[in-house]
C-alpha cells in the first residue's frame, strides 16, 4: 500500500475496485473526483485469485499504470490482494472495515440476467455486505480498444548497462537497472519495439532498435 498526503475530512473515505483492462483508469479518476470533492482519502483495490508470479504482461502492464497513476493524483492507497479464494464482496468488506470506507466505486458488471437469476446479482450481494456504505455503480465501456495495433503482447523485460551500451535482456539478468515490458514491432525478426517501466513513480517509454537503446536524451533525463 502507498500512503501519500493528509486531508481535511476523515469522516469520508473512498474506495475504488478495479480489474484488469481498460476500464480500471476511468473508475479511478471517477473515484478521484470524489475523493477531491470531499477532500478525504481515496483507496484504490484489486482482488485476484492468481498469485503475483501468475501475472501475465497485461496484467503486469495494469499494475504499473496504476501504479503510475496513484503517483499522479496522489492516492493514498493502492491495494493488491492476491491468491484470493474467498467470495469477493467478502474481501471488499474487509478492506472497507480496515480503511474506514463511507463509499465503494465499482464498474457496471456484463452479468447476464439469467446469471442474476440463478447467482444472485453481484451488487445485491456487495449491498448485504456493506449496510453502511455508498455504493456508486459506474457504466463501463464493454468493448476493448486497442490503442495501437503494430506491436505484438508485451513481454516481460530487463534493461541492462553493458559498459556504458544499454540493451534490452528477457533472462533475468544478474543485474539490471529496470525491470519493464517490451512491445516488439510486428512484421520484424529483430528486437525492434518500445520498452515501457517505472522511474521515481513515473511511467517511461523508450525506443529500442535491434535490443539496444539509443535515446540518449532519455538516458539523461533519468540520470544514467
Amino acid at each position: 500500500m502507498i500512503l501519500l498526503k493528509s486531508h481535511g475530512r476523515m469522516d469520508e473515505s473512498i474506495l475504488v475496485c478495479v480489474y484488469y483492462g481498460p476500464n480500471s483508469d476511468r473508475l479511478i479518476r471517477r473515484g478521484h473526483k470524489i475523493a477531491t470533492m470531499l477532500d478525504c482519502p481515496l483507496y484504490v483495490l484489486n482482488i485476484s485469485r492468481q498469485s503475483s508470479e501468475e501475472f501475465d504482461s497485461s496484467q503486469q502492464e495494469d499494475i504499473l499504470n496504476w501504479q503510475a497513476l496513484s503517483q499522479e493524483l496522489d492516492i493514498d492507497g493502492l491495494i493488491l490482494k492476491t491468491n484470493e479464494d474467498r467470495p469477493i464482496q467478502q474481501v471488499i468488506a474487509e478492506v472497507c472495515n480496515e480503511q474506514n470506507i463511507s463509499q465503494v466505486v465499482i464498474g457496471q458488471t456484463a452479468q447476464s440476467r439469467w446469471e442474476e437469476i440463478t447467482k444472485g446479482s453481484f451488487i445485491n450481494q456487495l449491498l448485504r455486505a456493506l449496510p453502511f456504505v455508498d455504493i456508486h455503480v459506474i457504466s463501463v465501456d464493454r468493448q476493448i480498444r486497442v490503442k495501437d495495433h503494430m506491436y505484438e503482447k508485451a513481454i516481460r523485460a530487463y534493461l541492462v548497462d553493458d559498459a556504458g551500451i544499454y540493451r534490452i535482456y528477457f533472462d533475468l539478468p544478474e543485474t539490471f537497472i529496470y525491470e519493464g515490458l517490451f512491445y516488439k514491432e510486428l512484421g520484424t525478426d529483430f528486437d525492434n519495439g518500445r520498452f515501457k517501466f517505472m522511474h521515481e513513480g513515473k511511467t517511461y517509454e523508450i525506443e529500442v532498435d535491434d535490443g539496444y537503446i539509443h535515446d540518449e536524451t532519455v538516458m539523461k533525463n533519468l540520470n544514467l
